[in-house]
């Protein structure tokens, strides 16, 4: 990038070409007020406080909007400024009456800690009654222009303090900088808030509830505030004594934190700032979700079933019980469900823990339920299952096809930066049957009937193969199998495609050539097209439709699964799956298989494993003897949950390690109380293959330890202490880099900033941005012919609706950490059957009424919300709630090749509930 010089206060200064005076100032360490300025933001000069001195100028221009340009000679602190900058302060303060004892108190530095006020300010505008007293803005800038006295009026406005779920909003204190509003719109594409300027008397930001708005409760706008008007109540009069960076605990983006703590409790966090993949953005979760490590139903002690009761025990005990449990039951009659949860490193040692001390493959965990069909199928025809490309490429997209995921509530920072492409012009296409957030900046939307994906994206492939627009040199030079592909797709016809899925031929032909020629393309999926009984065929249709326009192997575009949870990707890495070790390395290969024998000093079993449903099966019939769950809860997570319940109560014994008693851990035999992600050590993998730190904020809660302290201590009382033995959980990144290529040059030393993206073969290598650049990492991409399944369960007469299942917002999973917040639960506290309103209309449901849903395997009660977001014969479930267990519901019938259940069509009927 070019870079050019200036100076500023004396001092040469070298920025790139573009800088504003503002920043160029800032990277020399000049300090410069701007109220209405912030990095996020378009610069609009509206504060006139960041006014400076250029040389050959005769007027002062605003520092925020005047580009830097060569040789430029700046001043940002002169008499005459500071006149300048004092009278528009006390212009600003007198427009909008904010207290001014806060900002000239000439005994301000002599009160104390206590919020006592030497002046006896009343509550309402003291400085030490302010939570953002000695980090506002404001206050910064009346110190800095040495503004001593206003010679104006204020009066205070009285305004009522609005509180909102997690923040207040304190309009007495607002300046009408506009940030908020403008964060809210630039940065979030909500556009919320709104000013409603009154000056001299009532200004106030709009609307008056946010809980009544589409308010998504991210907290930008109160990050971003540079007043006391908007403060997170948990944060207000608490100070940290110590900032930790790690990473939040939720999804699969990755998002980096800073977690302020103060006496072992949560009292700050925000997004960390200039950084990937979040740069500072977070979701209500992230930002206001921690609480939950301090919920009093934290699991504290270890628990062991004694008359039909839980009760406590020494960690001593509980491991001695466990030890001679297991030592009966090795072999493939004991199963491990690892956690998407845990961090790389305890995954690792689950799987290690499996295949070396209880001598079984039987190692699954929840991947198996959302993204085993990518795994499969990606890796067949391209060599890898993983996301090919990276987060902060998809701005630079031309077209952005989304399918099956709804972004913007299950990974809301990446829908960040889908908004941010389409506002640089990219064309943006949803395929989805239900209406969802991003339908609102599609350029086409495609309703698909449920199940249906597969025809869709095929008639896409058809339409590009009609209409020639495919190319032809990447298909020759890259792929294999498309003759075969090609003939397969001259059986279809456009017409059947339209008749099954329910689209209009000519919003799929749109779809089709706006994909074809985006030039680069990303596709984004989730859970919506891969949790079905042909999830690895609706995967595969994809990845041909991506090879026919060269939509792979270069940036910003790609086939890019987004996983559900924080570290779903990485536990697939590590091996906690029954088919292969660390790395994707098959445990029926001998050779693959030696190298870890030799690592480890033992055998290990060459038969793959049974996945996650299987095991529930097995379980049932008495197969599967003894098992160990950590950090799932599948109970409540699991298709057909009452069988998972019969499955786990036939077992002989059951150890269950969570940061909480769970539904699960509820049957356990043995209890052993994790720590969560802020108590310790680590690493996450995001969904983009970004391998990141996780560092120990918090102190342990009790007696509890971290995951991999847990299995170490429990290996060694088996008689595997030489293999378990580590000091921290660096050493055991140290192994797995020795024996996973992919993760070969991946260190914690080499984790710091921005961490590594795998594949990652060696200490000198910077991590791989995309992948298939220039070959498929099996060598030739492979079109697979893929013929239309309908779902194993359609409606009928006497289930006549299709059930949809999904996430929300505001909670996560089986709510077992977002539903110990209390505001979290105040947006969502309950599960919600949503329903068109003809079908409400029909069965004579009104909105909010208990109603019944029903399937063949089981039956629930929940309230009806009516919404046109769902079509006509869809009903749409959540299964946040253990209270209504939606998974009762649901189908297990499996994917052939992926084993992955159909949980996202499901036959239900839905009726009143009438007089009992």
């Amino acid at each position: 990038m070019f870079k050019i010089r200036l100076s500023i206060d004396d001092r040469e200064v070298e920025v790139p070409q573009g800088a504003t005076i503002l920043e160029a100032a800032r990277s020399a360490g000049s300090y410069i007020p701007a109220l209405c300025d912030h990095p996020d933001l378009k610069p609009i000069g509206s504060c006139k406080l960041c006014i400076v001195s250029v040389k050959g100028l005769d007027y002062y221009p605003t520092a925020c909007n005047t580009l830097a340009e060569e040789g430029m000679v700046v001043q940002t602190r002169t008499d005459e400024l500071q006149e300048m900058r004092r009278h528009t302060l006390e212009m600003l303060l007198a427009l909008t009456n904010h207290p001014t004892s806060c900002l000239v108190c000439e005994r301000r530095n002599e009160c104390g800690d206590l919020r006592e006020c030497m002046r006896k300010f009343p509550v309402t505008v003291g400085c030490k009654y302010c939570p953002k007293d000695g980090e506002c803005e404001l206050q910064e800038a009346v110190q800095f222009v040495g503004l001593e006295n206003i010679r104006y009026q204020i009066s205070f406005k009285n305004l009522p303090v609005l509180r909102e779920p997690f923040f207040d909003r304190n309009y007495n204190l607002c300046i009408l900088c506009g940030r908020c509003v403008r964060t809210c719109q630039e940065v979030r594409g909500e556009g919320v808030l709104s000013i409603n300027p009154d000056f001299h008397r009532n200004h106030w930001i709009g609307p008056e509830c946010l809980e009544d708005s589409d308010c998504r409760f991210c907290g930008s706008c109160v990050d971003i505030c540079p007043t006391g008007a908007l403060y997170a109540r948990f944060e207000k009069w608490q100070k940290p004594e110590k900032t930790t960076e790690t990473i939040c605990p939720y999804c699969g983006v990755g998002c980096r934190i800073e977690v302020g703590v103060l006496d072992n409790r949560v009292v700050k966090v925000r997004g960390k700032r200039d950084c990937l993949p979040n740069n500072g953005q977070l979701c209500v979760k992230g930002r206001f979700g921690l609480g939950f490590v301090e919920s009093p139903e934290r699991l504290t002690v270890p628990l062991i079933r004694k008359n039909d009761k839980l009760v406590e025990a020494s960690w001593e005990e509980a491991l001695r019980l466990v030890a001679e449990k297991l030592n009966g039951y090795k072999g493939d009659g004991f199963a491990f469900l690892s956690s998407a949860k845990c961090s790389n490193e305890e995954n690792y040692l689950a799987q290690k823990f499996a295949r070396l001390v209880m001598q079984t493959n039987n190692v699954d965990h929840c991947a198996r339920l959302c993204h085993a069909s990518t795994v499969a199928a990606l890796a067949l025809a391209f060599g890898s299952g993983a996301m090919t490309n990276s987060i902060e490429e998809l701005i630079d997209a031309g077209c952005i096809f989304i399918i099956g995921s709804n972004t913007s509530e299950q990974h809301p920072v990446i829908a960040l930066k889908i908004k941010e492409a389409k506002r640089r012009g990219a064309r943006i296409i949803v395929a989805n049957p239900r209406w969802i957030d991003l339908c609102k900046i599609a350029d086409v939307w495609l309703r698909q009937t449920p199940g249906t994906d597969v025809p869709l994206v095929l008639e896409m492939c058809r339409i590009i193969l009609e209409e020639k627009l495919m190319d032809e040199e990447f298909i020759s030079q890259r792929t294999e199998g498309f003759s075969e592909f090609k003939a397969s797709l001259l059986k279809l016809s456009g017409p059947d495609a339209s008749r099954i899925t329910g689209v209009k031929s000519e919003l799929i032909q749109e779809a089709a050539r706006i994909y074809a020629r985006g030039n680069p393309s990303s596709i984004i999926y989730s859970m919506g097209i891969t949790q079905h009984s042909h999830g690895v065929d609706n995967i595969f249709s994809l990845a041909n439709l991506a090879m026919m326009t060269a939509n792979i192997g270069r940036p910003s575009s790609g086939i890019n699964p987004l996983r559900g949870q924080n570290n779903v990707q990485g536990s697939c890495d590590m091996g906690a799956l029954p088919n292969v070790l660390p790395a994707y390395q098959a445990v029926t290969n001998p050779d693959l298989r030696g190298k870890f024998e030799r690592a480890w000093g033992a055998a290990l079993p060459e038969k793959p494993g049974l996945t996650v449903v299987e095991l529930m099966n097995a379980a049932f019939e008495g197969q599967i003897r003894a098992m160990y769950i950590m950090g799932e809860n599948p109970v409540v997570s699991d298709p057909d949950s009452s069988h998972v319940v019969e499955a786990l109560k036939s077992l002989e014994f059951l150890v269950v390690q969570d940061i909480f008693l769970s539904e699960t851990a509820a049957l356990a035999d043995v209890v052993l109380p994790a720590t969560s992600s802020l108590e310790k050590d680590g690493t996450f993998t995001n969904t983009e293959r970004r391998v990141q730190r996780i560092r120990k904020a918090l102190e342990p809660v009790g007696e509890s330890m971290p995951d991999w302290m847990i299995l170490c201590a429990l290996a060694g009382h088996m008689g595997w202490q030489e293999q378990f033995c580590y000091d921290d959980p660096g050493q055991i990144m140290s192994e797995v880099a020795g024996l996973s290529p992919s993760y070969g040059g991946i260190s914690f030393e080499r984790l710091e900033g921005n961490g590594l993206q795998w594949p990652c073969p060696n200490p000198e290598h910077p991590g791989t941005g995309y992948l298939h650049k220039g070959q498929f990492t099996r060598g030739l991409g492979k079109f697979n012919v893929v013929d239309y399944r309908p779902s194993m369960e359609l409606p009928d007469e006497d289930y006549p609706f299709i059930l949809t299942t999904g996430r929300v917002l505001c909670q996560y999973h089986t709510g077992t950490m977002t539903r110990k917040v209390s505001d979290l639960n105040l947006l969502r506290g309950e599960e919600l059957v949503e329903m068109n309103p003809q079908d409400a209309l029909t069965l004579g449901i009104e909105d909010g009424e208990l109603i019944e849903v029903a399937s063949r395997r089981g039956k629930v009660r929940a309230k009806a919300m009516t919404t046109e977001k769902s079509p006509a014969g869809v009903v749409f479930m959540t299964f946040h709630f253990s209270e209504t267990p939606t998974n009762v519901l649901t189908n297990p019938a499996l994917d052939p090749i992926a084993k992955i259940p159909e949980l996202k069509v499901c036959a239900v009927k839905v009726s009143k509930i009438r007089g009992e």
